[in-house]
């Protein structure tokens, strides 16, 4: 790794896209005086506020870099009143120099392999960050692209171009230190697990312990798990996949419902990282040719998305593969499943007809989508609102995703016989008003669930299926005679959750082909009012992705009496949808259209996630 050599013995040779082609730029450091002389130049300042700012400041030095002391000082463009903050600053000096702009995204930096450029000291004293290394060059991040001194020292030592990038200060100063702990960590992890975890493995065999002191605990590995979960909680991620590869192995992040690659591990690291985080989660370290499944409670770090210091849980899943245990933790925050029901994202309409089924008094309520689509919030959100004091809420779930006090909740295990059948039965006998069985996955369950509805219980379940009318014929494909399904199911909520666009950095899409292509998907509805779609962008909130949050759309259908006469034995799913659709049920794409429509999400991400409607 590159130490630091003095600037002086190198001569001085510029980058390949040093700045200057519009503007020639001094030398050295920035300086206070260069950028209010600039933004007077460029019309930024009013002459006699530049100068007012010069006494000011002075030359007094802070330890803050100049954009970060201009960037405090509530400055305002006086030529179109935007706000001057650091970012903006940046992207303004970016652009005068003709200097590439980027924000540093942890999740595309191989940590590993660009902290071998140069050293840690070196790095802080040049306020640079190199952020990508491929065959051909070394891009560098740094917030002073005007002192390039010392850029031919690391050209010879990497034996390749550098790439400069102007970046914010406050991602250098901070991700300097994370980046460089985080390999550290892992080289040591690296060099003291390669052959004593096998070791230690082989030793607790013979010994016939099932848990015992491993590398786990020691205190690279530590920090590396620790460090993972800080990381996921601040990019608000909702699931950790650890998969283990021939010689690395990846860890990535779902964060919006699409994975990340966030870093790559050694093997041996990875394999310590999961003993870790099954001795946390009490599960069976020794054990890794079955799967297994674990719980893990912690507390946000202080500075980590959401509430610092919340309890967060997160369920544990480990799954033999060709090389090891992958590990998925999915995280359970509260703030993100235990919504209030006015928060959902119902339509006024949707939430009236919603209200309506919560208020019937039996009957089967089912809430249907893949993985991840949100069912579990609504289902959630949905039976908080109902659990009063006067009436007896139960669950049976596998696995309980939270406790909450207002219900009784019910864990299946199968080790023991406890189904889903099993429990709703047993359900039956303990008064229950309300029931709600985590998923129909068989025709005993689904029994069960109607024996219930038909004795006056109201019952919420979920289903796996791509929209609302598909959950008719699923129960059909399970055995279940029509007439049953007739008399029993009230209602079928479908639900997705779309990607919204970041409200920081979206801008309108004037090109007109996507109103256009909204018209022609939409038919043959229209899209009332005005069509405002929007495009990403990207900027430091959604981490350059354009897209930050998640937004749920739902198709809600009420089983009314012409449904009833459409479900029978040779049921047609494209004709109930049909029917459906002239009773007032609104197609997820629709859904997805309006919100495209309105701003708030991109055609590309409705066509991603809904399916293209059955009637159609």
């Amino acid at each position: 790794m590159a130490e630091s050599p003095p600037v002086k013995s190198a001569p001085v040779r510029a980058p390949a896209n040093a700045p200057g082609r519009r503007h020639t730029p001094p030398t050295g450091r920035l300086e206070l005086r260069h950028l209010l002389k600039w933004m007077r130049d460029d019309g930024m300042l009013a002459p006699e506020e530049a100068d007012k700012l010069v006494r000011r400041f002075g030359n007094s030095a802070s330890g803050l870099h100049p954009l970060q002391r201009l960037g405090g000082a509530s400055l305002v463009d006086v030529r179109d009143g935007r706000v001057l903050d650091t970012d903006a600053l940046a992207r303004w000096l970016a652009a005068r120099f003709d200097l590439p702009y980027a924000r540093i995204d942890p999740l595309r930096v191989d940590v590993g392999r660009v902290t071998e450029v140069m050293s840690v000291a070196y790095a802080e004293s040049r306020r640079a960050l190199p952020i990508n290394v491929n065959a051909t060059e070394v891009t560098v991040a740094t917030s002073e692209p005007f002192d390039i001194g010392w850029v031919p020292e690391i050209e010879a030592f990497v034996k390749r171009p550098v790439r400069l990038q102007l970046a914010h200060p406050d991602d250098i100063a901070r991700y300097t230190p994370e980046f460089y702990s985080l390999a550290a960590s892992v080289r040591s992890a690296s060099k003291t697990t390669g052959a004593s975890v096998a070791n230690s493995f082989e030793q607790l065999v013979e010994l016939g312990k099932v848990k015992g002191q491993l590398d786990a605990n020691d205190q690279g590995i530590v920090q590396v798990v620790d460090w993972l979960w800080q990381y996921a909680f601040e990019q608000r991620a909702s699931d950790i996949h650890l998969e283990p590869r021939r010689d690395m192995a990846a860890i990535r992040l779902r964060i919006d419902g699409v994975l990340h690659t966030a870093h790559q591990v050694p093997a041996s690291v990875m394999n310590a990282m999961t003993a870790r985080i099954k001795l946390l989660g009490r599960m069976d370290v020794i054990e890794r040719r079955r799967p297994q499944d674990g719980r893990i409670k912690t507390k946000r770090p202080d500075g980590a998305g959401g509430m610092p210091g919340a309890e967060v849980e997160m369920r544990l899943s480990t799954l033999p593969t060709a090389f090891g245990e992958k590990v998925v933790m999915r995280i359970f925050d509260p703030g993100t499943v235990d919504k209030p029901f006015d928060a959902l994202g119902f339509t006024a309409a949707e939430a009236e007809r919603w209200q309506a089924l919560m208020g019937m008094t039996h009957g089967i309520i089912l809430v249907t989508g893949p993985t991840g689509s949100g069912k579990t919030t609504t289902l959630y959100s949905t039976l908080k609102k109902l659990a009063t004091e006067q009436v007896n809420v139960c669950t049976v779930e596998d696995p309980i995703e939270m406790i909450e006090p207002a219900f009784n909740q019910t864990q299946v295990q199968q080790s023991i016989d406890l189904d889903f059948a099993t429990g709703l039965r047993s359900l039956m006998r303990q008064d229950p008003d309300i029931i709600m069985v985590g998923e129909i996955r068989d025709l005993e369950t689904a029994e069960m669930a109607i024996q219930a509805a038909l004795t006056g219980h109201l019952v919420f379940s979920t289903l796996h299926t791509n929209d609302a009318p598909s959950a008719i014929t699923r129960m059909v494909d399970l055995g279940v005679p029509p007439y049953l399904i007739s008399a029993t199911i009230i209602g079928v909520l479908a639900q997705r959750l779309a990607r919204t666009l970041c409200p920081l950095c979206k801008a309108p899409d004037d090109s007109g082909d996507t109103a256009k292509m909204l018209e022609e998907l939409a038919q043959p509805w229209k899209l009332g009012g005005r069509l405002r779609p929007m495009k990403p962008v990207g900027c430091a909130a959604c981490r350059n992705t354009g897209y930050r949050g998640r937004a749920a759309l739902y198709e809600l259908m009420p089983v009314t009496e012409p449904l009833k006469d459409a479900i029978h034995p040779n049921l047609d799913v494209a004709r109930l949808s049909r029917q459906a659709m002239l009773e007032g049920m609104r197609p997820l794409r629709l859904a997805g259209l309006m919100k495209v429509a309105e701003g708030l999400t991109t055609l590309d991400e409705v066509l991603r996630c809904t399916p293209q409607w059955a009637g159609k």
